[in-house]
């Protein structure tokens, strides 16, 4: 099953320094030698089993965007299940590319009325001002220029993990019967005494699915445009209020500093030429424990139980892979 992916913005706007850092496991310094993408760029990225994305990195100089609008638009925009369209945070030319975006949009519509659409605001990094006011001004211009479609509105860069919550977003909705998947970790939580599971795609470490049904979770981050805003705000880098949902005060951003931290540790394997399998953390108020749960996949489980062993875990964990191997093979072929 290939899903298509296009991937659009302005030249110069980061799309493929980002997918860089998604796909090819490269650390953020490294993407400073990547070069312009000419025209069209295609990538068949294995993402689970038989799911391939048919990632189109699409060049953004002036001349390649108005042939994508012309000669190539039915090539370009037909049987597209996401566009993810790229917004430099700090251009000085919005009117333009919000000109091209339109057309874009136009095209879309026309070819593939049901694909999803993701705008990314990229490297707010450099962003001088209040990022959460500065975010919004762009997420409410956006919403306008969009006319009635609807967007999901990221902040990002590649610098921290926000590009990470945006991506697992992404992805989340490529896959069919996530909810599925969904389900049956909340048996893997009840058996563990866990907290919370979540479970990664082996390659890029983006979410695929959670135990819990927060809306911190990469599914309901993708229900509407206003939670957006909130993957830049700056009360997201500190832990949550205690709630009846959450006791332990789980961080808001800990599923994508997550993905963000464990690539890194993955690089740095890499660098020493060993590879990367699982991991244990025994801390004084929580257990941490990541480890394989199919070829595709891995899965985190967070228990706060100090009386449950990590050899229990592993148990069960390795108990469970059977069945979702049979749920990754379900939830992809149907």
């Amino acid at each position: 099953m290939k899903k298509k992916v296009l991937l659009m913005g302005a030249s110069g706007s980061g799309k493929t320094s980002m997918r860089s850092l998604i796909f090819s496991n490269n650390p953020a310094s490294s993407t400073a030698r990547l070069g312009a993408t000419i025209d069209v760029e295609q990538n068949h990225v294995r993402f689970l089993g038989d799911l391939i994305l048919n990632l189109w990195d699409c060049g953004g100089q002036d001349a390649f965007m108005d042939s994508y609008l012309t000669t190539q638009r039915s090539t370009i925009f037909q049987h597209v299940g996401v566009m993810i369209y790229v917004f430099d945070a700090e251009t000085r030319e919005m009117n333009k590319d919000l000109e091209y975006y339109r057309d874009c949009l136009e095209g879309l519509t026309q070819c593939s009325p049901e694909a999803a659409v993701f705008l990314l605001v990229h490297k707010m990094d450099l962003v001088r001002e209040p990022k959460a006011i500065m975010f919004e001004k762009k997420r409410e211009e956006l919403q306008k220029a969009s006319s009635g479609v609807v967007i999901t509105v990221f902040g990002t860069s590649i610098y921290d993990e926000s590009l990470y919550r945006a991506w697992s977003s992404i992805v989340h909705t490529l896959i069919p019967n996530a909810a599925v998947l969904n389900k049956h970790l909340n048996i893997v939580a009840a058996a563990c005494s866990a907290t919370e599971v979540i479970l990664f795609e082996r390659t890029t470490f983006l979410v695929i699915a959670t135990s819990t049904s927060s809306t911190s979770s990469p599914s309901a981050s993708t229900s509407s445009t206003s939670s957006s805003s909130a993957s830049i705000s700056s009360s997201t880098y500190a832990p949550s209020p205690p709630s009846p949902s959450d006791p332990h005060q789980m961080h808001l951003k800990r599923y994508e500093r997550t993905s963000e931290l464990i690539k890194a540790f993955k690089w740095s394997c890499s660098r020493v030429r060993e590879e990367f399998h699982s991991l244990e953390l025994d801390m004084y108020d929580f257990t941490a424990v990541l480890d394989e749960m199919t070829r595709n996949t891995y899965v985190m489980v967070v228990v706060h139980d100090p009386t449950i062993e990590t050899a229990a875990i592993k148990l069960n964990i390795r108990m469970a892979r059977k069945k979702f191997e049979e749920l990754q093979g379900d939830s992809i072929g149907t």
